[in-house]
């Protein structure tokens, strides 16, 4: 494995994508990362909390985890030195009118955001004091998180609800609530500070895929995509950053009929040759947010300088849906008609596409409705009707199917995927996105 160099080169696309500084981003210490993800986590408890909840008309929200089986919410709203909830921790959020406050109903204050409301000493009985909270508040909605169709919506375990329901005065049972809303709006929303950070975690990932396509990593006839691979999960590892899938990369060669999409990579000879298309599907975790990339490069053969007109127009294809799509990302659209509006705009000017972006923070694939499925192109999906909301960040994911005329005209897929926010009127691109194909075996 080749050692880590101290900067990283440039992808072929640097210029066209406007990318302001191509230096590799500076990786803070955990111990800075902690302090800094800790600060956002007291002001998401303090601005995003109230927000949602007030949002839905809802005046306590409770979320009930157990150590190593953790909501996903409750997992974001640790502080960064607890790795794993402790034993069975509730945190509840209670708003008056005035404030919300924030209760820890466990043995140990969580950080320093949720104070420690149970001693065990005075009350052995974990359900009991919970209850006696809810009473001395009264609320008119008691909220825990559930879903039909979102998995991180969902965290409260079977058992729990059944234990905290069967605790609650039959007063307060009817009160009780299954909501997505919250558990959603808590996780998607992003902060400016969060922002800014991401363009450093999308530069970063940026940075190591235009290394792993390049003469650096690959040598034509040698390397295997196999290498290329690993290659990006050992430079992420020696960054001290992790990957939250493992990599991908695939080929596309002419008279050679391309794999199903997502088997493209097994099905493929694996050894890159000159005359290749390649692909990368490549994402990284960086201050607890995940980046999702994919792009392409093009392996020079011998006299050449530059990819086939005809693969550049295929990116360009894919490039012109991207346009599209970001265009009908209206606020308060669902993805349903994101995804509606988009396709029969790209299927009039001729294009061949599929969409099937997400949103991404927290997780890769993130709380809220993504816009299509790439196996799944239909307008009525049962997860395409949440709005699209502000201060939200979505991988901009998709292809488009050209026709490469100098293969003979084989139909080629170009698969594209950039992460991007949408701030109330526009989509952005996080680092800027590829607008040409990276270029391999240059003199």
């Amino acid at each position: 494995m080749r050692a880590i160099l101290a900067s990283l080169i440039l992808f072929g696309a640097a210029a066209a994508q406007e990318v302001p500084n191509p230096e590799t981003p500076e990786i803070l210490t955990l111990r800075e990362q902690a302090a800094l993800t800790d600060a956002w986590l007291e002001k998401r408890l303090d601005t995003v909390v109230p927000d949602v909840m007030r949002r839905h008309g809802v005046d306590m929200w409770v979320l009930i985890a157990r150590e190593y089986n953790e909501d996903p919410v409750v997992e974001t709203m640790l502080p960064a030195t607890w790795l794993a909830a402790r034993r069975r921790t509730v945190l509840v959020f209670f708003d008056d009118g005035e404030r919300v406050e924030r209760l820890a109903v466990a043995r140990y204050p969580v950080g320093s955001a949720f104070p420690a409301a149970w001693s065990p000493e005075e009350e052995p009985d974990q359900w009991a004091r919970l209850v006696q909270i809810i009473e001395e508040r009264d609320p008119k909605v008691i909220a825990v998180n559930g879903s039909k169709e979102f998995a991180l919506a969902s965290g409260l375990s079977r058992q729990q609800y059944k234990d905290f329901r069967a605790a609650l005065p039959r007063k307060y049972r009817g009160r009780l609530q299954e909501t997505e809303d919250l558990a959603i709006g808590w996780l998607e929303t992003r902060l400016p500070e969060e922002i800014a950070q991401y363009e450093t975690a999308v530069r970063i990932a940026h940075s190591i895929i235009a290394e792993a396509f390049s003469e650096k990593v690959i040598t034509p006839g040698e390397t295997t995509t196999d290498d290329v691979v690993w290659w990006t999960r050992q430079k992420t590892n020696a960054l001290g950053l992790t990957n939250w899938f493992h990599t991908s990369v695939s080929i596309a060669r002419a008279e050679v009929e391309e794999s199903p999409l997502w088997a493209a990579a097994k099905k493929q000879d694996k050894i890159i040759q000159p005359g290749d298309l390649l692909h990368i599907d490549f994402g990284i975790t960086y201050l607890g947010l995940n980046t999702d990339t994919q792009h392409h490069a093009y392996v020079l053969k011998p006299g050449e300088t530059d990819a086939p007109a005809g693969l550049k127009a295929g990116l360009a294809a894919a490039n012109r849906v991207q346009d599209i799509q970001l265009a009908e990302m209206i606020a308060g659209r669902t993805s349903n008609e994101i995804l509606t509006a988009t396709r029969e705009k790209a299927l009039a000017e001729g294009l061949k596409p599929s969409l099937y972006s997400h949103p991404i923070g927290f997780h890769g694939h993130a709380a809220g409705s993504p816009i299509g499925w790439w196996d799944d192109q239909s307008y009525d999906h049962p997860k395409g009707y949440r709005a699209l909301r502000p201060n939200t960040a979505w991988s901009i994911e998709l292809n488009a199917t050209a026709p490469v005329p100098e293969w003979g005209g084989q139909e080629v897929v170009f698969k594209t995927e950039e992460d991007a926010f949408f701030d109330g009127e526009s989509v952005r691109y996080l680092d800027g996105r590829q607008v040409e194909l990276q270029l391999v075996g240059r003199e």
